[in-house]
């Protein structure tokens, strides 16, 4: 193979195909990040209004690859998390399911807390300063796929700016509606929830205390997630609201103090006088599973592979755990001397992440259809079912740990070891 061919291209320089960059690089894969837009661009303030929930075993990842030091002070440690159903007034059932952190572990001395908050534009920052600093990477933005030719010896990706890209393995990281998947004629299962994400801040009088609720309204989940104290010392959450997708528009229409009625009425007053804050954003929310995973030198990871519904804020933490997967089967296969880029290499990636990506597809898609309708039998019972899980401290602990990221045949960055 010729030296100026790259072992890894990863097309889209989002959450997903940075850290897959960053990871690869630094197990000593030479590494190309291809995005459209420029990188800076994307730890802009207003680029983005989400924040990400990093799971336990995600911020091992992050630790392991010397990321977590530049987001620590900005992350919101999450040690309790609660959950209850809610009518249209907002006010949560008094059957709930609270899960706290210091179940996790025999010793509470040594409990961690079952996740952080962390705005996307620090995490994105954070990721593009080590990008920067690791000689195995090569930065190509503003840049765009046009063309890529893939066989069983080779592959190589046209650039539109007319550069000819050689590399072994091709990573699609595009998102759930990138051209790679169906370009390579990989179908996918996916459909429409019907349902609009609203994303914004809350300003709040009280302290979240690191707790975030889960209260699921007759027009989908309402997610209020911890954030850190803003500048001025105010109290702030992240709000992820789930609607049905023709009164999303309506809602955003309103005038300031209308919309602001709405949103406190579903907040609730438990942290006391509440405001949103600052732009707001909206999604609309689907799911999309890939018929398979790889192709000929081609692989899918995070949103490309398994697009799923917000509902247990689980999406991104599958994307880690996809990374950690083929980071270490590529790096195995490079130190025995083998083809990283072939079919056998590939196939070890995609049985190992099947399974559990499955597994949360399944489970999230049930969830939403379950509790996202104003059925009274269906509400009382969905009540004593989180009341009867929460009064089991075994199973508890079971639906903790999973939330965690804790269980399973867990790759090594996810256990915290460096390739």
């Amino acid at each position: 193979m010729s030296s100026d061919r790259f072992d890894l291209a990863v097309v889209g320089a989002g959450l997903n195909g940075s850290l897959l960059a960053l990871a690869a690089g630094r197990a000593g894969l030479r590494t190309a990040l291809i995005d459209r837009v420029p990188l800076k661009s994307l730890t802009e303030a207003g680029f983005d209004g989400r924040t990400t929930a990093i799971a336990y075993t995600s911020q091992r990842l992050f630790a392991a690859l010397d990321v977590w030091d530049d987001v620590a002070g900005v992350a919101e440690p999450i040690r309790d998390i609660r959950i209850s159903d809610a009518g249209h007034d907002g006010r949560a059932s008094p059957l709930f399911l609270h899960f706290d952190h210091r179940e996790a572990t025999p010793d509470t001395r040594d409990a961690a807390p079952m996740g952080w908050i962390v705005e996307n534009r620090f995490l994105r920052a954070a990721l593009l300063k080590r990008l920067a600093d690791c000689p195995e990477i090569e930065l190509v933005s503003p840049e765009e796929v046009v063309d890529t030719t893939r066989d069983l010896d080779r592959a190589e990706l046209t650039l539109k700016s007319g550069r000819h890209l050689p590399t072994r393995l091709v990573a699609s990281a595009e998102g759930r509606f990138g051209s790679m998947r169906e370009d390579a004629g990989i179908g996918a299962q996916s459909w429409s929830y019907g349902q609009t994400a609203i994303v914004l801040v809350a300003h709040h009088g009280r302290s979240h205390r690191g707790v975030a609720q889960e209260k699921f309204l007759p027009g989908g989940p309402f997610a209020i997630l911890p954030m850190t104290d803003g500048p001025a010392g105010e109290h702030r959450s992240s709000i992820v609201w789930t609607e049905r997708a023709g009164l999303v528009s309506r809602l955003l229409e309103l005038d300031p103090p209308r919309f602001a009625a709405e949103f406190a009425q579903r907040f609730g007053d438990h942290l006391g006088p509440v405001e949103p804050v600052g732009p707001r954003w909206s999604y609309p929310l689907g799911l999309v599973h890939a018929d398979r995973y790889i192709d000929t030198r081609l692989v899918l990871v995070g949103d490309a592979a398994h697009g799923i519904h917000p509902i247990a804020g689980q999406g991104y933490n599958l994307g880690v755990r996809d990374i950690a997967a083929l980071v270490e089967v590529l790096a195995d296969s490079k130190r025995l001397g083998l083809d990283i880029g072939a079919a056998d290499t590939l196939e070890r990636y995609a049985q190992w992440r099947r399974a559990d990506n499955f597994a949360m597809v399944a489970a999230t898609d049930l969830l939403n259809r379950l509790f996202s309708n104003d059925s009274k039998p269906l509400r009382l019972a969905r009540g004593l079912g989180l009341a009867a899980v929460n009064s089991v401290p075994p199973l508890r602990r079971f639906f903790l740990r999973h939330a965690m990221g804790m269980v399973g045949d867990l790759p090594k960055l996810i256990r915290g070891e460096r390739q």
